[in-house]
Order: structure tokens, then sequence, then C-alpha cells
């Protein structure tokens, strides 16, 4: 994701330094299923992404066998305004990934063609 073009930024536990530290820490050098990063766009990239995704379930929960994805802007917390989205960190560009078990050439190839599509 980091290095894809309509990726503007990404954010995973343990990849940078200071995080790094607390993952080895907390989670036995184990960042987890949860991937969080912004999608070029903001808002209307957000939800089409969402709405392109084939294999991605849309669904709030995390920790599931299934790989799951939300864009909180447009979905879980579109009743606030832009300005309390914000203020609780929620980007208009902020996309929660939960990555499940499904072979990771099918993940790549489902979160890559979603962004090509949103991009457009």
């Amino acid at each position: 994701l980091e290095s894809h073009s309509s990726v503007a930024w990404v954010r995973y536990p343990g990849m940078d330094a200071a995080s790094k530290v607390l993952v080895d820490k907390y989670l036995k050098g184990k960042g987890g299923s949860m991937v969080v990063f912004g999608i070029k766009g903001g808002l209307e990239a957000g939800t089409k992404f969402i709405d392109n995704l084939k294999l991605f379930s849309h669904l709030a929960n995390v920790g599931d066998a299934k790989s799951l994805a939300i864009h909180p802007a447009s979905t879980t917390h579109s009743q606030l305004t832009p300005e309390n989205q914000a203020a609780g960190g929620i980007l208009p560009d902020l996309i929660r990934l939960s990555v499940g078990i499904e072979h990771i050439d099918d993940i790549v190839a489902d979160l890559d063609q979603a962004l090509k599509v949103s991009a457009s």
C-alpha cells in the first residue's frame, strides 16, 4: 500500500521505530491484522473504493477470518459533522482494513483493483 499511487499514507503497528518497540514489547513482534491508510481523493474516493471491493466485506467489526474494510467517514461516523469527525481522528481519507486469511495474492489484487477504480 505504501508505494501505491492512490495511497497518501499507511499506518500499521511496527511500521515505524516508535511503534516497533511497543509491538515487540506487548505483541511479541507481531503487528496484527489491522491496517489503516489514507486514500487520495478523500471522501468520494473512499466511498468509491469500498463500493468496488470484491473480496473484502464491508463491515465495521474486526478480527474475523475474512478480510473486512470500512470507510468510517461515510459509514460509522457519517452522522458527525466534519469538524467532529476530525476531532475524533476520523479523516475523510481514512480506510480501515482487517486482513483475513485469504491468499495474499487475492487480497493484494482486490485492493489494487479497487484503488484503481477509486482514482478514476
